[in-house]
């Protein structure tokens, strides 16, 4: 890609990022055999009520180690849908691209990264996927393609689910999403019925569109205005698979902030009701240093965050990983089940 800036995926992320440089010595344990490890049902999550207190029982981040991160900027992690593959954005390669990790099991270590190549990746910059329920759909934001404004969001699909380079030639979602302003973080909710909803955004602010189970649009997207600021302060949003918890990052001074940027949740009790006014996930999660741009698993139950600096971290900016409940570090399966 030619544009070595992460602030053209997410819009102010670059400037958080860089105010948060600086490592301090400490060390923490790579968590390389963790991940998304609870059953999911038929309905795509299996999650407790997060309108209460479980929306911030997460635990203390774990980074992933050495191998997902480098020296560089690694961020905006996603879990497939089976979760044995991580796909995450890095600079590792001289660019900003998109990269991919697989594993053999969902308590086995992740092996190196692959850049993902074409046809989703172009000389351009590329958001990571993502994913319907069944891994044959996947949502990203691009400068390249046939993108119209300063990103927009395309489609792509693939037969095999397994096939992290089966993907097809992407499209873009048009005119019901995109815009000639700055369109990115897809998130994607599949409903019951076979369809879903879109959740982007837009220069700060928050859309959700209707689409097809194919990825096709049923708009066009509106406005979610009870989560959206004048200015467009919030960025990079992720929502629960039942569509009631929704998490993003915000470097704006809301009351109760920690740091420079902050990841903050709101949840809603149906998918026919509005969000709830969004409260700061507070610490382990959040600390002094940037937390920047978060994902959650298909089960709702891991958190992938990159950090900025954080102690214990390698590079400019790390991916972390918080699971729900037990601390992560206790989330791994015997390492003898995997293959040498």
């Amino acid at each position: 890609m030619r544009i070595n800036s992460i602030e053209s995926l997410v819009p102010g992320i670059l400037v958080v990022g860089m105010l948060g440089c600086g490592m301090e010595g400490e060390e923490l344990r790579p968590a390389q055999r963790l991940g998304s490890s609870s059953e999911v049902s038929s309905s795509g999550v299996t999650s407790p009520d997060l309108v209460g207190r479980d929306a911030f029982a997460w635990s203390e981040p774990v980074w992933l180690g050495p191998l997902i991160n480098s020296t560089g900027r690694e961020f905006g992690a996603n879990l497939s849908s089976n979760g044995l593959s991580l796909y995450f954005n890095s600079d590792r390669g001289g660019s900003l691209d998109i990269w991919v990790s697989r594993r053999a099991g969902l308590g086995c270590p992740w092996q190196a990264p692959v850049n993902l190549g074409a046809p989703l990746n172009t000389a351009f910059n590329e958001g990571v996927p993502y994913f319907s329920p069944d891994g044959r759909v996947a949502f990203f934001a691009s400068h390249g393609h046939d993108s119209r404004g300063s990103a927009d969001i395309f489609v792509s699909r693939r037969v095999d689910p397994n096939d992290d380079f089966g993907w097809e030639a992407p499209v873009n979602l048009g005119s019901d999403v995109n815009t000639l302003e700055h369109e990115s973080s897809p998130a994607y909710v599949q409903s019951a019925g076979g369809g879903g909803q879109l959740y982007f955004t837009r220069e700060g602010q928050f859309f959700t569109i209707p689409v097809s189970r194919d990825g096709q649009t049923r708009g066009p997207a509106v406005l979610i205005s009870e989560l959206s600021e004048p200015g467009g302060v919030n960025r990079a949003l992720t929502v629960r698979a039942d569509g009631r918890e929704l998490i993003f990052f915000s470097s704006s001074p809301h009351p109760g902030a920690m740091g420079m940027a902050d990841l903050w949740v709101s949840t809603r009790r149906s998918v026919n009701d509005l969000w709830s006014a969004p409260r700061n996930l507070g610490p382990p999660v959040n600390s002094s240093r940037p937390e920047l741009d978060a994902r959650l698993s298909l089960d709702g139950q891991t958190l992938l965050i990159c950090i900025g600096a954080r102690t214990g971290g390698l590079g400019f900016q790390d991916i972390w990983m918080s699971t729900r409940g037990p601390s992560a570090k206790e989330e791994a399966v015997n390492s003898t089940q995997c293959p040498p």
